[in-house]
């Protein structure tokens, strides 16, 4: 019965007639050009794998922003975790889409090939079953991911406090949103005029940090899911607010997301965590828009543990990864796209993410 329920609940929010119906109001609604800005990648790819963006008015653009943990984890992160995971006794495990993604000198599946063991998990407590089960080995987990990861990573770190793991740790890789969406409006290249959220953030952290950025930047923001229903849902509250030169924060993912978010997962964060300024790969250093263990919690920081901070990086020449994922440039409109660039052999992370655009645009022939 419940597979059933979901089913159907599925079901009605890909119906192409309601899909259809939304569309029509936004051209009937659309009277100018627009920018809007989906801040998440999972967003980006189900607009082209639904073909969205082919059916909405030519006036509006669709601009692609960094909601790719993935691609914006700084290449000094990633040769730091291509280093520890060449280290003697050491498991080195990490959700599947980093195994792909090119540090300066390989990628972990290089490294893995090369005799390391490289593990992937579904979920940090995976690493700590692991530890528990091979207490002669450092096991230590790629904490990669927006807030929406963060519950999970924190609770790994109490639960190895509580089962009193010696040889288990955390490369923390954790971004936040806020932060990336003060960067993006605050530069003096922005041309984003309104911004879809990222529902499954929201879903944690609520929207209580947005009105602010939307009042400070005189721009729309609507909280919005990842069903076709719920993006052109979402896309024509934007551009309503933006015919009607109201700004506003509108939340367009009710029967996941509140206000207030989910508090319990939030104090959790808290607890083990704090805000740091993190580097974000292809963009520079953003202020606080990271997460880092609190001192409390520091005996389970890999960088810590192994000392692995001081490494030279060398991104490649080519890549343009950087204004992809400030959406200042498209993915077509790099010189290496599907050709010396490609899922195969990505020069970038956008390439090879399943939340990457340029992953999106080589998938469903964009450009």
């Amino acid at each position: 019965m419940v597979k059933q329920d979901t089913t159907a609940l599925l079901a009605s929010y890909r119906a192409a007639d309601r899909v259809k119906q939304v569309i029509e109001k936004i051209h009937q609604r659309t009277s100018r050009p627009w920018s809007l800005m989906e801040i998440c990648g999972g967003q980006t790819h189900a607009i082209m794998q639904y073909g969205l963006d082919q059916l909405l008015p030519g006036e509006i653009e669709l601009v692609h922003g960094p909601g790719c943990p993935v691609c914006v984890t700084s290449l000094a992160l990633i040769d730091q975790a291509l280093w520890i995971a060449q280290q003697p006794d050491v498991i080195f495990t990490s959700f599947g889409d980093m195994l792909r993604v090119p540090g300066s000198h390989g990628d972990l599946f290089s490294v893995r090939a090369g005799g390391a063991q490289v593990r992937v998990v579904y979920s940090p407590m995976d690493a700590v079953k692991i530890a528990a089960t091979n207490p002669d080995k450092q096991v230590v987990f790629f904490g990669i991911g927006f807030e929406t990861t963060a519950p999970a990573n924190a609770m790994a770190v109490l639960q190895a406090e509580k089962m009193v793991l010696q040889n288990f740790s955390i490369l923390p890789a954790i971004v936040l949103v806020p932060p990336a969406m003060h960067a993006i409006l605050s530069s003096p290249n922005n041309r984003i005029q309104g911004f879809l959220a990222a529902g499954h953030v929201c879903a944690v952290m609520g929207y209580w940090q947005y009105p602010p950025i939307a009042e400070q930047y005189q721009t729309p923001i609507v909280v919005t899911g990842f069903e076709p229903l719920d993006l052109v849902n979402g896309i024509y509250r934007t551009i309503d607010m933006l015919e009607s030169g109201r700004v506003a924060v509108e939340n367009a993912y009710p029967r996941v997301v509140t206000y207030e978010g989910n508090q319990v997962a939030q104090k959790i964060i808290d607890q083990v965590f704090e805000p740091v300024d993190r580097n974000w790969r292809g963009i520079g250093t953003i202020p606080e828009s990271g997460f880092d263990l609190r001192e409390t919690y520091q005996f389970y920081d890999a960088a810590h543990r192994f000392g692995s901070t001081d490494i030279d990086t060398a991104e490649s020449e080519v890549c343009i990864a950087g204004l992809v994922l400030q959406g200042i440039k498209k993915p077509f409109e790099c010189p290496a796209f599907g050709t010396a660039c490609t899922p195969l052999n990505p020069l970038g992370a956008p390439m090879v993410s399943s939340e990457g655009a340029c992953a999106a645009y080589y998938t469903y022939k964009r450009g």
